[in-house]
């Protein structure tokens, strides 16, 4: 135990105190004498299990050590990576102006120990109460032998990561009052998938809004370019109002909606002017796939694939299309979902009822590899670079040959997409014309957009919006949109990556003015998962 620091036992609880900072653990010392060997005085080199006195004397010394908050580097030698863990442990009170903690152990399970923190955050003349709930895993050193704390951020924080530090002081930007479009307000806290969102919006628009900073706790970023999140507000400030292209009550449904299945992302886009309605994620890691993710988009893609196979006369919606149960392109073999065939069948059809086969057959047809890739980014906007007003990644459709072109045509291969994508592509198929999703309006900085080299033709985008029409009327998508009125579409995909049991699951319709997206991670068919998402988002619309 460090010398000057305050050691008692009250009532079987063991308590440090020292500079104004306190550590208490719950330590029933059972008729031992409390003594605490540390690492630094044994010269023993063990090694197997660690036992649950090692596990319990170093968790407790490194929180000691930690809760001092005088000498950081002595904190670190508890743990398995002084040099990082040292300088951690001294901005969690230099730049994060933590004081008065209170750290909390809970029973170990294992080599892992729960603990809570209750503490003050202070930072000229401002003051508030922070607690958190955190844990540690002791492990054996490698060449020592010693019970370590395994470092990492999140022991000091559950938020902290290696390229982040904790943070207190004015904020950079002013705090905003995002709204939607009728001017209902749009909280984190009511919409939780908009967080990532309304961090972004606030660190790109909150000057231009008009609010003035306050006094905040944020995680700070190595990347300038990322948001800030802020953990604890001191003072608010005052908030600028910024106005979105969002719809609550849409964006109220999408949130609904994908709470229904696991690792599920959703976005709805308005074809008549881009603007993005909704964007929802539901997932552990927090991420906003909806408009970052990247990930073959399956048999969605086909309406950009049968879009370019109509423009160069290869097929028409009601002319017969051979829909085998397998082909060999170059080597590689595709088939249909369990081996179906069609047989003597139309275009629409195979486009209604996903035939992998009847789209790759044409491939030769067209006479250059390239053409799905020209197609994606002339027509769609796809790889176009996108500002939306906030971070999004704007598809890729990457030039290939042989057997990976093959399945770029039923969306796999080098495919990339996010639903936000390939709502935009519904979008562009409804309207006919690629117009860029936005989330806050182009005048509010005036951004450059980004703009298609030709529109769709109008025969061409007839006969899709027609194909779509019946995907969604007997198709794939039947049972999803069979509660929708109104002029509506589908199409449905089923994407296998990384060799996963269950394919992702992903759908797309449109109905009347409004177009979404959904995909559901190991959801399976296209139309049993993400198609409900997508159905619950239109009607909302």
């Amino acid at each position: 135990m460090r010398s000057g620091a305050k050691v008692a036992i009250v009532g079987g609880v063991f308590v440090v105190v020292a500079g104004g900072i306190g550590y208490g653990a719950y330590n029933v010392l059972g008729g031992g004498d409390g003594s605490t060997e540390t690492a630094s005085k044994s010269t023993e080199v063990r090694s197997g299990p660690l036992s649950p006195e090692e596990v319990k004397n170093t968790a407790e010394e490194f929180l000691t050590a930690w809760a001092d908050g005088k000498d950081p580097e002595l904190a670190a030698t508890y743990t398995n990576n002084p040099a990082v863990a040292k300088d951690v442990v001294a901005s969690y009170s230099e730049q994060a102006h933590i004081t008065d903690a209170v750290i909390t152990p809970g029973q170990a399970t294992g080599a892992k120990v729960p603990f809570t923190v209750k503490a003050t955050v202070k930072f000229e003349g401002l003051s508030k109460p922070l607690s958190y709930a955190s844990e540690l895993t002791v492990v054996r050193g490698l060449t020592s032998g010693k019970p370590l704390v395994d470092w990492a951020p999140t022991v000091i924080h559950p938020k902290l990561t290696k390229t982040t530090t904790l943070v207190t002081g004015e904020a950079a930007t002013p705090p905003i009052k995002a709204v939607d479009r009728n001017g209902t307000e749009l909280t984190a806290e009511k919409y939780p998938s908009l967080a990532p969102v309304l961090d972004q919006l606030r660190d790109k628009y909150g000057e231009k809004a008009g609010g003035t900073s306050g006094v905040e706790m944020w995680l700070q970023s190595e990347d300038d370019n990322a948001p800030r999140t802020t953990l604890l507000t001191l003072s608010k400030g005052k908030s600028g109002e910024l106005t979105t292209t969002l719809d609550a009550k849409v964006q109220a449904a999408a949130e609904q909606a994908v709470k229904k299945f696991s690792e599920a992302s959703v976005a709805a886009v308005k074809p008549s002017t881009g603007e993005i309605v909704a964007v929802a994620n539901n997932r552990k890691d927090g991420f906003n796939a909806a408009m970052l993710g990247k990930q073959a988009p399956g048999s969605t893609m086909k309406i950009v694939t049968a879009a370019m196979l109509l423009e160069k006369g290869l097929v028409g919606a009601g002319r017969p299309a051979e829909c085998p149960k397998t082909v060999l392109y170059q080597g590689t073999s595709f088939h249909n979902l369990d081996n179906f065939d069609i047989k003597g069948g139309t275009f629409t059809q195979s486009f209604a009822r996903s035939c992998n086969t009847a789209f790759i057959k044409l491939i030769d047809d067209t006479k250059d590899d390239h053409a799905l890739p020209a197609e994606a980014r002339e027509v769609f906007g796809l790889g176009l670079d996108w500002q939306t007003g906030v971070a999004s990644a704007d598809g890729s459709v990457p030039e290939a040959a042989g057997g990976g072109a093959a399945a770029q045509y039923i969306g796999q291969g080098t495919v990339q997409m996010n639903v936000l994508n390939i709502a935009s592509v519904t979008a562009t198929t409804k309207d006919g014309t690629f117009r860029q999703p936005v989330i806050v309006p182009r005048g509010l900085d005036n951004r450059q957009l980004a703009v298609a080299e030709r529109q769709l033709p109008g025969a061409v985008g007839q006969q899709l919006r027609d194909m779509m029409r019946e995907t969604a009327a007997w198709g794939t998508g039947k049972t999803a949109m069979s509660g929708l009125g109104g002029d509506k579409g589908a199409k449905t995909g089923s994407a296998e990556v990384d060799g996963q049991a269950t394919s992702n699951s992903w759908f797309t319709g449109f109905q009347d003015d409004l177009a979404a997206a959904a995909s559901v991670e190991s959801g399976g068919h296209g139309g049993d998962a993400a198609g409900p998402v997508v159905a619950a988002v239109l009607a909302a619309g």
